[in-house]
């Protein structure tokens, strides 16, 4: 083309046009991506898998969350201990290397003690008993404990489900069946006192190094709810299941303190509001995998074994199991849990 007036024109005419179909081409939550960066962009770190219904419902709170805060508040979530393993993790969200981790109050229990009264065993019967208890003064005392550590757990609980043993080698259906046997537990006293109270050798093992402790028969079995016995494919190197339902175990949120006073108020209430609602979607998620995972199980090869749980619990009560525990944990949080699930020991 020549350089006269007119193509001159031309030229600019087509450059101006391409460029309003380039811009509006691009989406605009991109614009506004861009246009608006967060003001606050925090990590949240899971040790599950994936696929687990935690990172679905923690994904689905952050997205809402963004939404909410108009993009004020992003966080982005490493699931399967990505940032390191559980106990790596409790250290970081101390000193505020992550802002939130999902953990077990089991795991908890390690740096806030009565954490772990909710896995106390064979004391929840039911999910109904579960939640009147962890949603009402129990939980509260929980929180309270956890603030005085120097964390924040502002979210309502989550469901790590009733927890159930595994086996490579002996088919757990008695007390007696778990003299000598090899199991792994995580790193946290209440289940460990559990299965060595039951006269088992219980090995404590950090959940990212629990497959190959299977697989390489470093332990024989292992007990988690079935959620994460199958997005763990802990079936590959399993035989047989227990419905034992020894422990319940649920999720806290934990916050660092400093990041959650950081945040300013209306931000704090999006965050609480939108991960409690995807905290109940998680319970439930949890509830109806519980019915539907036996038979994937099954079908992967497990074999499932119905246990009667009172000779369990009568075998512990026999020991000073209940009554360490109580004084462990103090004659407060010890009634607040028997004021929902009765008298225990």
């Amino acid at each position: 083309m020549t350089n006269t007036p007119a193509s001159r024109g031309l030229a600019q005419g087509l450059t101006r046009r391409t460029l309003l179909t380039a811009a509006a081409a691009i989406p605009l939550a991109g614009i506004i991506t861009r246009a608006r960066a967060a003001e606050f962009t925090y990590k949240l770190a899971t040790g599950q898998d994936p696929t687990h219904p935690v990172n679905k419902r923690a994904q689905e709170a952050a997205q809402r969350i963004l939404e909410a805060t108009s993009g004020r508040l992003e966080i982005k979530v490493f699931p399967a201990n990505q940032l390191g393993s559980d106990t790596d993790l409790l250290t970081q969200v101390r000193s505020g290397g992550v802002e939130l981790f999902n953990l077990s109050a089991s795991i908890l229990a390690t740096l806030v003690p009565v954490a772990g009264i909710v896995n106390t065993g064979f004391a929840f019967p039911d999910y109904d008993t579960v939640w009147k208890s962890v949603d009402g003064g129990l939980g509260t005392y929980i929180r309270e404990q956890i603030a005085k550590a120097g964390l924040v757990a502002p979210i309502k609980f989550w469901d790590n489900g009733f927890r159930q043993v595994t086996s490579s080698t002996r088919e757990i259906k008695t007390p007696e069946d778990m003299k000598g046997f090899k199991i792994r537990v995580p790193p946290a006293p209440m289940l460990t006192s559990v299965f060595k109270s039951l006269g088992a050798g219980a090995t404590p093992i950090n959940f990212n190094e629990l497959y190959s402790a299977l697989q390489t028969k470093v332990v024989e079995g292992q007990e988690n709810p079935l959620a994460i016995i199958s997005s763990a494919r802990l079936y590959e190197v399993q035989k047989s299941c227990s419905m034992t339902g020894h422990v319940w175990d649920g999720y806290l949120i934990l916050g660092n303190r400093r990041a959650f006073a950081a945040l300013p108020e209306d931000l704090r209430t999006i965050l609480v509001r939108e991960f409690d609602r995807s905290g109940v979607d998680e319970r439930a998620d949890i509830a109806a995998l519980s019915q539907s995972l036996r038979a994937d199980l099954t079908a992967k090869g497990i074999t499932f074994i119905d246990v009667d749980r009172e000779p369990f619990r009568k075998t512990l009560a026999e020991t000073s199991f209940y009554a360490d525990w109580r004084a462990k944990y103090g004659n407060e949080a010890w009634s607040l849990l028997e004021a929902s699930v009765g008298k225990l020991g």
